[in-house]
């Protein structure tokens, strides 16, 4: 996958991984959180009055949702209703 030039750093190299472009030897002037309508907002302000803002969802995911008979004793999967799905 080939990267725009947006994300390249200033040495014409693509960004490694996980890593802002264009943030590198910025200075920081303060930084914060704060939780808002179930976000969690950290923020980073550098002197030169640029912010980076990242925004946090904690989202509930069901795994597995299935139907078992147990009148065995044993376990009998008798259907899985749902699995891996998110609600968003």
């Amino acid at each position: 996958m080939k990267k725009d030039e947006s994300e390249q750093t200033p040495n014409n190299r693509p960004a490694p991984e996980g890593r802002y472009p264009g943030l590198h030897g910025k200075i920081v002037d303060w930084a914060d959180h704060r939780f808002e309508d179930g976000l969690l907002f950290l923020r980073v302000r550098f002197i030169d009055q640029t912010e980076l803002c990242w925004t946090i969802k904690s989202a509930t995911v069901i795994t597995e949702a299935d139907f078992c008979n147990w009148k065995t004793g044993n376990q009998e999967q008798l259907k899985i209703f749902t699995k891996g799905e998110t609600d968003w």
